[in-house]
Parts: C-alpha cells; sequence; structure tokens
C-alpha cells in the first residue's frame, strides 16, 4: 500500500509540473532587422522599433527522480529561430554540462542526475544563442535560475537530544515540564511537508504534550517520588500536520520527579536502651539513635531535642551533621547509688517545612531511651568539701589544726584511711591520723617564714588502696605578737652648728614582722640611758612615727662631734613588745640657709659631694692607670729575655752544617768555602814552600791544586781570642756544674773521602799543615771531660813537631 501511495504521489506532482510548464516555460523575441540590440539599446528606441530579447521565467524540477530517463527540465528558444538548425543553443553555469544537458537544435534542457532539494535548492545558469556558422551571438547572454521543488522526502528529527526534564513531586496539573523541539528538512515555504506536530506515544497516563509548541506538562496531582522517581516518556513528532501519509520521528524524554518535604521523620523503634558506667565522665557519649525520613536532601535534615525535664539537666542531645544521628552524652555527673535508671524523652523534628504540605500532618516524632547505670567501686569522697582550716603559730607540735572526713559512696561502705601527699609537705610540717582524718603539727610553726601552707590529702578504702581520692587543703597560720618592733633604717641625722632650739632633725619610723587583725600601733619614747639628754627631745606623733628635735642653742664639733640618742619603741600587743634602736646625730658646718657644708667625716661629706659621675671618671683614671704599668712591666720582661737568650746562645748555633756531595776531588768550585772561615782568616798554601805531610803527593799530581783546595790555620800575631776562650771557659764550666747535661758541638768526628783522596779529613783541628802555628795546649784547661780531647791534640802536636825536625 505504501509503494501505491509513492506512485499516486509522484503522478500528482508531474501533473502539477506540467500544468505550470503549460503556462510559462517559454521565451519570446521580437525580431525586426538583422541586427540583436541589447535592452534599453536607445538607437533602437530612438527609431520607435521594438528591441529583440528574452523573456525567462523559473524553471522547476522534481527532486528525487528516480526515472530511468532524463528528467526534462524546460526549453529555451529564440524567435529568430526558424527552424533549420541554423542557431545554436548553449548553457552555462551551475550544473551545466553535467548535471544539466540542453539540445543544441531544440534548445531542451534536461536534468540528468538526480537533486536533493535538501542540498542545493536552487542552481543559477546562463543561456546562449549563437550563429551555428559564424559562433556569433545572435541574442544577449541571459540568466535563468532552475529551481529544484521540495516533496515530503525528509522525517523530524530531535537533534537537542537526549531530553531530561524534573518535575516536583505533588505538582498539580498541566504543571509545565520542559519543551521539546523537532526540525524538518524539508521546504516550510511548500506545501505542509514541514509542518510538524506534537504527540505522546508512551506515558501519556501521567503527562501531555502540546502539538503545536511541544510542551510537555503533567497529567496527574498525584506524582509521589518516593513510589516512582522517574519516568520515560516517549514522544512523535509527524509532519504534513500530521494528516495520512506525514513521516514522523520520535524521542524519549526522562523526567525525574523530585523530592518536596511531604513525609515526617519516624524512629523505627519506640524504646531504646543504653547503659553507662557510673564514672563515666562529663561529656561522654552514652549510644545514639536516628529517625529516618523518606525523602531525600536537605528534606532529611533534622535536629533532635529532649522534651522531659529529668533527662534535659542530666543529658544532652545533639545532632550529627554528617549521618543526622541524635547523639546522647552525659551532661551531669552519675551516681549509681542514688538513681540505677534514667528515662530521657528524645524528640526529632525536620529542620525544613514545607508550609505546603503542614496539612499532611505533624513533622515530628518521639522516642523513649532508657539509661541504666552500672555501678563500679569508686574512690571515697570527702564531706564537706572545706579547704581552709587555721591555727596559731605558737602551735605546740602536735596541736590538732582539723579534721578531714572522707566517705565510700559504694553501698559496701569500705573503711577509708588517710594520708597527706608529702610532695606537698616535704618538710614534713604537718601529720595526719590515719584513721581518725585529724591533722596535727608536725613542727614549730612561724608565720613570719611561711604564712600559708598548701597539702593535699589522700583518702583511700582500707583494703583497695587504688581506689584514692585527693583534696587540696589550705591552712592559715594566724599571728600571735612575737617579734619587737625595730627602727625601720639605722637612722643617721645632722645638726647645725648654729641650730636653734625646737628645730627638726629627724622623723623616725619603725617595722615589725607581726600583722596583727587590729593593726599596729607603736610608742616612742627615749631610753631609760638617755633621759639625762639635755640636747635633743622625742616626740611621739600618734601616727606610728617620732620626731627628733634640738633643745639647746648652737653644737661645738670640737667638743662633740657625734651624738648617740637611744630610743625605745613598744608595740600594742598582746603581749606588748619592745626594743631599743639608736640614732646617730652628727654636729655639721652649714652655710646661711642651713646647707651643710662639712661634716666631721670625710666618708659622709664625699658621699654627700660626689655625683656618681664623679666617680666614674675616677674609676676610670685609675683603671689606665694601672693598664700603662701593667703594658710598661710586659715590655721590660721582654727586653729583658731577648738579652738572657743572646748571651746563653748555645755553640751549636756557630757550627755551619752542610751536607751535599760534591763533584768530586777535582771540583773546586762547587761550595764556598768563606762560610768555614767566618771566624778565622784562612790562607791557602799555593804549593811548593817546602812543607811536608800533604804536600808530598806522588807523582802524577798536582800539588799546586791539591794544596788550593785545602784550608789552612793561620794564626794572625793581630787576632785576639780572648772573647771566644771566655766563652768557651764559661760555656765548660756550666757543663761542668750540670753533669746531665752533656757539652754540645764540643767534638766533633768527620768521615774520610776514601783511600785515594789526598785529603783523609776537613776538619780544621786535624790538619796535617806544618804551617799551622795553632796552640791545642789550653785544651788541658777545659776540666777532667776534654782530657782525652787534650791528650789527643797534644799527642798530635808532637808528632808534628818530630816530623819538622
Amino acid at each position: 500500500m505504501a509503494k501505491g501511495l509513492q506512485g499516486f504521489l509522484w503522478t500528482m506532482l508531474l501533473l502539477f509540473c506540467a500544468i505550470q510548464e503549460l503556462g510559462s516555460w517559454a521565451m519570446h523575441t521580437a525580431v525586426e532587422g538583422p541586427g540583436l540590440g541589447q535592452p534599453g539599446d536607445p538607437a533602437l528606441l530612438a527609431g520607435g522599433r521594438v528591441k529583440r530579447g528574452w523573456v525567462w521565467n523559473q524553471f522547476f524540477v522534481v527532486e528525487e527522480y528516480t526515472g530511468t530517463e532524463p528528467l526534462y527540465v524546460g526549453k529555451i528558444h529564440s524567435d529568430s529561430d526558424e527552424g533549420d538548425g541554423s542557431i545554436k543553443y548553449t548553457i552555462s553555469g551551475e550544473g551545466a554540462g553535467t548535471i544539466f544537458l540542453i539540445d543544441e537544435i531544440t534548445g531542451d534542457i534536461h536534468a540528468t542526475e538526480r537533486l536533493d532539494r535538501e542540498q542545493k535548492t536552487f542552481y543559477t545558469l546562463r543561456a546562449q544563442a549563437r550563429d551555428r556558422q559564424t559562433d556569433q551571438l545572435l541574442e544577449p547572454e541571459s540568466e535563468f535560475i532552475i529551481k529544484v521543488q521540495d516533496i515530503n522526502d525528509s522525517e523530524p528529527r530531535f537533534l537537542e537530544g537526549p531530553y531530561i526534564g524534573s518535575v516536583a513531586e505533588l505538582s498539580p496539573i498541566g504543571t509545565s515540564v520542559m519543551q521539546v523541539m523537532a526540525s524538518d528538512a524539508d521546504d516550510p515555504t511548500y506545501g505542509s511537508s514541514a509542518r510538524v506536530v506534537y504527540s505522546v506515544l508512551e506515558g501519556e497516563q501521567h503527562f501531555t504534550v502540546d502539538s503545536k509548541t511541544g510542551v510537555i506538562r503533567t497529567a496527574v496531582a498525584d506524582l509521589d517520588r518516593e513510589t516512582q522517581d522517574r519516568y520515560e516518556v516517549v514522544i512523535r513528532a509527524t509532519d504534513m500536520a500530521g494528516q495520512l501519509g506525514g513521516l514522523s520521528g520520535s524521542t524519549t524524554v526522562t523526567i525525574v520527579v523530585t523530592d518536596v518535604n511531604d513525609n515526617p521523620p519516624r524512629f523505627p523503634q519506640k524504646m531504646y536502651q543504653f547503659s553507662i558506667v557510673e564514672t563515666a565522665p562529663v561529656g561522654t557519649a552514652i549510644g545514639r539513635v536516628k529517625a529516618e525520613d523518606s525523602d531525600v536532601g536537605e528534606n532529611t535534615d533534622m535536629t533532635y531535642q529532649v522534651k522531659d525535664e529529668e533527662g534535659v539537666e542530666m543529658f544532652k542531645v545533639t545532632t550529627d551533621s554528617n549521618t543526622q544521628e541524635a547523639v546522647i552524652t552525659v551532661q551531669k555527673p552519675l551516681d549509681y547509688e542514688s538513681k540505677k535508671v534514667h528515662t530521657v524523652v528524645v524528640e526529632a523534628l525536620n529542620k525544613f517545612v514545607d508550609p505546603r504540605f503542614v496539612d499532611l500532618g505533624t513533622f515530628r516524632d518521639q522516642t523513649i531511651v532508657r539509661v541504666s547505670v552500672l555501678d563500679v567501686d569508686e574512690p571515697p569522697e570527702f564531706r564537706p568539701p572545706s579547704n581552709l582550716m587555721e591555727v596559731q603559730e605558737d602551735a605546740h607540735v602536735g596541736s590538732v589544726v582539723g579534721v578531714v572526713t572522707a566517705l565510700d559512696p559504694d553501698t559496701a561502705n569500705h573503711p577509708v584511711r588517710y594520708a597527706i601527699d608529702r610532695s606537698t609537705d616535704a618538710e614534713r610540717i604537718f601529720d595526719i591520723d590515719a584513721k581518725t582524718g585529724a591533722i596535727v603539727t608536725g613542727k614549730v610553726l612561724d608565720r613570719e617564714t611561711a604564712g600559708w601552707h598548701n597539702i593535699t590529702v589522700l583518702a583511700m578504702e582500707a583494703d583497695n588502696h587504688s581506689q584514692v581520692s585527693r583534696a587540696s587543703l589550705r591552712i592559715r597560720i594566724l599571728d600571735v605578737n612575737d617579734n619587737p618592733p625595730e627602727l625601720a633604717t639605722p637612722y643617721e641625722a645632722a645638726v647645725c652648728e648654729d641650730a636653734k632650739p625646737g628645730q627638726l632633725i629627724q622623723t623616725i619610723s619603725v617595722v615589725d614582722r607581726d600583722e596583727p587583725q587590729s593593726g599596729h600601733r607603736f610608742y616612742f619614747t627615749l631610753a631609760p640611758e638617755g633621759t639625762n639628754n639635755h640636747h635633743f627631745s622625742l616626740l611621739d606623733i600618734q601616727d606610728n612615727t617620732a620626731a627628733v628635735h634640738t633643745q639647746r642653742v648652737g653644737f661645738n664639733r670640737q667638743e662633740q662631734d657625734v651624738y648617740l640618742l637611744p630610743i625605745l619603741v613598744v608595740d600594742s600587743g598582746p603581749p606588748a613588745l619592745s626594743s631599743t634602736g639608736t640614732l646617730t646625730i652628727r654636729v655639721c658646718g652649714c652655710d646661711s640657709n642651713g646647707a651643710i657644708k662639712s661634716c666631721n667625716s670625710t666618708a659622709y661629706v664625699v658621699s654627700a659631694t660626689l655625683s656618681p659621675g664623679a666617680l666614674i671618671a675616677l674609676l676610670v683614671c685609675v683603671l689606665i692607670l694601672v693598664v700603662l704599668v701593667l703594658l710598661i712591666l710586659t715590655l721590660k720582661r721582654h727586653h729583658k729575655s731577648h738579652l738572657t737568650s743572646e748571651d746563653d746562645e748555645d755553640m751549636r748555633d756557630n757550627v755551619i752544617k752542610y751536607n751535599d756531595e760534591g763533584g768530586g776531588e777535582q771540583d773546586t768550585e762547587a761550595y764556598d768555602m768563606s762560610a768555614l772561615r767566618s771566624l778565622y782568616d784562612f790562607s791557602e798554601i799555593k804549593g811548593g814552600d817546602g812543607g811536608g805531610g800533604l804536600g808530598e803527593g806522588g807523582p802524577g799530581r798536582n800539588p799546586a791544586s791539591e794544596l788550593h783546595a785545602l784550608p789552612q790555620w793561620v794564626q794572625s800575631p793581630d787576632l785576639d781570642f780572648s772573647v771566644f776562650r771566655d766563652y768557651i771557659c764559661r760555656k765548660v764550666e756550666q757543663a761542668d756544674e750540670d753533669p746531665s747535661v752533656p757539652p754540645y758541638d764540643s767534638f766533633q768526628t768527620y768521615a774520610f773521602e776514601g783511600s785515594d783522596s789526598p785529603v783523609p779529613s776537613l776538619s780544621s783541628i786535624n790538619t796535617w799543615s806544618s804551617g799551622s802555628e795553632q796552640d791545642f795546649s789550653y785544651l788541658g784547661g777545659w776540666g777532667p771531660r776534654f782530657r782525652q780531647l787534650a791528650a789527643l791534640y797534644a799527642g798530635r802536636r808532637g808528632e808534628e813537631d818530630g816530623e819538622e825536625s
């Protein structure tokens, strides 16, 4: 049936196109003369002739043509065409030669391809009429349009899917949920191919859709999220205004039902039971309860409260914001002996109540919570909890200060034992009776040393010392009058030599370590040994001070420069205690204004005249002098040590050490012999002067060169060796006096260079020169330590003398 319907539509469209072609598909021209003119040509218009030209209408071609033959589009024709084939028709532009072909002789245009209006709605081409022989334009080129005519070949499409909407539960009928829109690719200006209407395929029991606008609305008023929280609604869009033969498309719309606070909280149980030990501290959580709410989100937020008076006093309920549970905690200490079970009424109510649904019922619920208190072994409790005691400071050792009492709160009522925490009473000033709790003094008390004592008393069960209670106790030491009053300071006063009778020279005050409750009251009078004094008087001012005045006219420092005035001070007791203090009065010289200038005590004057700045300057000067003295002493000591080191110079400092091996016997330039001649004047043997010894070399040797390398000890008559002799003698004496110190560098041994060397030794002492005039007899005076050395050189000298003779 669908194929028959499609064939019927094609037939109707072809008939419609044919009717249009009969009325409009032709071109007409007015032919006049052999020439062709342009539209509006003034030369032609001036002659009153009608210009030859094209007259066009649009061509139409139906889309989606499925025939086997090319589809005829239309025909172009010129009035000058006489049908003899002398005119050639051509076209150019969009699709010319590919989609559209023209018969050059007849001007018929055919479409060779299947067209789609949704891809391209029209084509613009240009037509030409040319002379076949000369290929000249017979008519001006003209533009025409081939329009693709629409058919209903595109179904409506929902391009913005998937669609998800929401609506609150219990919304009234007709509440707008959302809008859906479908688009049709067909031509909306031609026929009804693009006119779309909407309808509900699935879900019409709960929702409707506006056929023209596509707005989805609720169809019922009892949508309940707790029953069903989402719906899948299928919406269909049909073109051709919904008429028979129209194409359609559909989409699925997901509608979510949102929550409103239409359900009150409900406790799953009407009673809960919890237990807790009686020693649980305040703030301990007992348990949790939760009221259920079918709503979601903030509609499930709730608060809890305790409704009964007993529960409000003993317990506290808070809300856990994460789990929406009621947390029951202890608000006051529990006591098993006082009450074993507590009943608490807990109420839950929604935090956010929607006024639209208050008529549905109350949005709160209550439950009963029973709390059982468990008994535990508790430590003793002090009763009454007074922590202040008082005792007189003159109380005897063993006197009772007070009694503390503690009882076992448990039903067993175990006996209690008492003790003092010795970390708070390390000096053991107080003791306590372990059974009665009586606190007694353990040492003599002194309020002036410690007026308060803070101790900690322990109370524990007699058979379980782990159950211990502590109580802080303050003991106040009450004062008794056991300290006499004393002068506040060792008073010293000054009086001018020209003082007049009745002149005030000093005001006296006293101190007393006691603190009577009624306050201090002191009495002043002159001591009995000072009653015969006729120079000064003492006046009690009645405010715990006294004034000293002069009684005579003028004083003389030459006669007496210091007066000692004994003053007796008595307190008010009880018992009344007294002490005697001495006021020192110095006679001073004063100027006309009464200012003291000098007294008999130099220290007194200095202390009164020198300022702190002057004292600091004086100390700085003294310090500078001390530094200078120390510096001078240091320099002298350093200079003296330097001279001593020069005098005690060791003999080793004059020995030149060399240990380099030379270039051989013939090398006379390798060594600088001047270092060995620093103390003496050496002369060289030029050779051939009649000397024996080394000068008598064997044949083949050069005596001159060999003797040139050997220094000789030649003693000049003008050289004075007394300085060196004295120095050596002094060293020898020092060595003899100190047997533990061997003589340094007094004897040196030199190795020989070899058997072939003409020089057996380089020692200046062991010189074989016959010309040496050095006398070694003085070695015998060096003492017993150098006896062998003296004998050795004395023997060597004898041999030399024998050879010479």
